[in-house]
């Protein structure tokens, strides 16, 4: 059944969806967020990366609601790293829904549009976090191609692997932690729609990324990363 990539758009996607709506659906995306765990691949592929640096430069395309972008202002923080946070996002709802839920300490830039228009402002870091299996194989290609022209030290995906016990199993948890509607379908959708890792290294070879390395996370996550 999930031989193939399934090829259908997201409900949270749509343009039409209710304001009131999309806040309730990515307030519910940030608890299944934290029960699978999340934000662990993005931290330590930061620790694995940066190295010794005591500042970062940072670009996360598709915040959402922003949790990973303020998870990682706390692992910065407790660092003592001079974090610059900025965020992207196709959806013009997102950013004032991120913004209220960031404290002012916490000082993340939150934006709207598309990532492409921030081309050359200097990033380190550009990572994005269940973002990936939106795109299309072009749309990647795309995005592969950004990111390793403009990270100066390295990028993440951090995004779902399409895994028929994830497809089978994500009603169970969805009905357990009584999440938005759209969350319950978007998110088993999601995992149809996601890469597996031959997928991955094909389209790593198209963007002509050399050296990226492809691992697999609990629960059901592929890492693909790459420093330079």
């Amino acid at each position: 059944m999930l031989r193939e990539r399934r090829i259908a758009e997201e409900l949270m996607d749509a343009e039409d969806l209710p304001a009131e709506t999309y806040a309730a659906v990515l307030a519910d995306l940030e608890r299944v967020n934290r029960w699978t765990l999340a934000t662990r691949p993005t931290l330590r592929f930061l620790e694995r990366s940066i190295g010794d640096r005591r500042s970062i430069r940072l670009l996360d395309v598709g915040f959402g609601r922003g949790d990973m972008l303020r998870r990682i202002a706390r692992w910065a923080e407790r660092r003592r790293i001079a974090a610059e946070l900025v965020g992207i996002d196709l959806n013009p709802r997102s950013a004032a829904i991120a913004s209220a839920a960031t404290p002012d300490a916490a000082a993340i830039d939150y934006r709207t549009g598309d990532y492409r228009d921030l081309a050359g402002e200097g990033f380190d870091v550009v990572v994005s976090s269940l973002v990936a299996h939106h795109m299309t194989g072009t749309e990647l290609n795309d995005f592969l191609r950004f990111m390793t022209a403009e990270a100066r030290v390295g990028w993440l995906v951090n995004d779902l692997h399409r895994h028929g016990f994830a497809y089978a199993g994500y009603p169970l948890l969805a009905r357990v932690m009584g999440v938005h509607p759209i969350v319950r379908h978007d998110g088993r959708l999601s995992i149809a729609r996601s890469y597996r890792s031959g997928e991955w290294r094909a389209l790593l070879a198209a963007a002509g990324v050399h050296g990226a390395r492809i691992g697999r996370v609990f629960p059901f996550r592929l890492a693909v990363s790459w420093i330079r």
